[in-house]
């Protein structure tokens, strides 16, 4: 039967195609640490399920496709407390933060368009692009300058007929790099010249570290009209599977051509809103502070054990809860099916995502790693352990070819 050569070029997840491989190890009898997805153990507050179980009604019916006006209210609220003057008309509710993506994408390319993005990058922002028949330009960045953009001459470079946007996370996954003010004025500038969007990816914004404040392109109020926001509940109230996003931009034509694909799919759970208006409504602050206290810690703890093992190379990240390391091994990937199917200290293994998954350029990050600090503090000691076992142990370490 024949497949769309759309569909074709779309890769698969890197994040889950070695799912399989944790399955087998799991049917072994081994226990295997997840650091390969951003699937956090915090707890999501009570009021969202509350609010859900209080829910009355005789029909649950079609929602607005905007969203539910008590809920794009609700986010108004939370812009406003990190000034950034969203109003609930600015605001689309989507199904989670990828839609937002996706939408903005649709919006804003046509077929053989470009969107700028640095890289390595989430790979779900290359199947975003590939379904609008786009395709994404990696803005090329280091491991050993702690990922952050290159000069401004570089992007420039890379900016053609074609441009229509640059895409950011801020904070970063996979790297956890945070933007500086500096680099987000560049953005800025280029966006200006070459009459550009900035799709911003926020939805690790409550997830800074070492007291600096975030900056986001939503601050920028002389490109407001050209900012993409995106965001999303997952992350922040760990509520992955809500699946409740949201796209703004303070450009009324712009949500005017979004509004047209929101009314094609029709809406968005109705259930779930009511559960993320009351996250967004009752989570007290001290809840976040706690969470970002929680995380600051698994991220000492676990870049504190990268650093004590030979021949890895990461920069402390700054932000979001992942860390983008380079391994002295062959290849990243089949380290991580190794360390699955042949690899156990006392009955436990561990598991990364590989990091060529998050470029486009092909064989750039063959021995990189992303790992998420989701797990408690214990857990990820005893994965940093298994890890610098496994990479000694490892047929296909450098060190091992070399000699």
């Amino acid at each position: 039967m024949h497949f769309s050569k759309r569909i074709q070029a779309l890769q698969a997840s890197p994040i889950r195609r070695l799912i399989p491989y944790s399955d087998e190890a799991k049917a072994r009898g081994k226990k295997v640490y997840h650091l390969n997805i951003g699937q956090p153990d915090i707890r999501t507050p009570e009021v969202y399920f509350e609010a859900i179980r209080s829910f009355k009604a005789e029909t649950i019916a079609y929602s607005a496709s905007q969203g539910l006006p008590e809920l794009r209210e609700a986010i108004s609220g939370y812009y406003h407390l990190w000034n950034i003057p969203y109003a609930p008309d600015d605001i689309c509710v989507t199904n989670g933060g990828s839609e937002a993506l996706s939408l903005a994408v649709q919006v804003i390319c046509d077929p053989g368009d470009e969107i700028l993005i640095p890289e390595p990058f989430y790979a779900n922002y290359n199947t975003f692009a590939e379904t609008a028949l786009a395709h994404v330009v990696p803005i090329p960045t280091r491991a050993e300058e702690g990922f952050h953009l290159p000069p401004e001459q570089v992007i420039d470079e890379l900016i053609t007929p074609r441009t229509r946007a640059i895409l950011i996370s801020n904070p970063n996954n996979p790297t956890g790099t945070v933007c500086t003010p500096g680099e987000l004025n560049t953005l800025a500038g280029l966006a200006k010249k070459y009459n550009l969007y900035l799709i911003a990816d926020e939805v690790y914004r409550e997830f800074t570290y070492d007291n600096d404040p975030f900056t986001s392109l939503g601050h920028l109020d002389n490109i407001r009209d050209r900012v993409v926001m995106v965001d999303s509940i997952s992350k922040r109230y760990s509520a992955c599977g809500a699946r409740i996003g949201c796209l703004a931009i303070k450009n009324r034509d712009f949500i005017d051509q979004v509004l047209k694909l929101c009314q094609a799919r029709l809406c968005v759970s109705t259930l779930e809103q009511v559960g993320a208006t009351a996250l967004y409504q009752k989570s007290s602050r001290q809840y976040m502070e706690d969470v970002n206290r929680e995380y600051r810690a698994r991220r000492d703890t676990l870049y504190s054990a990268l650093m004590d093992i030979d021949g890895i190379v990461c920069s402390k990240p700054m932000g979001a809860f992942y860390i983008m390391a380079k391994l002295p091994v062959d290849n990243s990937e089949k380290f991580i099916i190794w360390m699955l199917q042949h690899f156990d200290i006392d009955g436990e293994t561990m598991m990364g995502a590989p990091g060529s998954g998050f470029y486009a350029v092909p064989h750039r990050g063959l021995n990189e790693i992303r790992l998420a600090y989701v797990l408690n503090r214990e857990a990820l000691t005893k994965a940093a352990a298994i890890l610098e076992a496994a990479i000694a142990a490892y047929p296909g370490r450098l060190e091992a070819i070399r000699a």
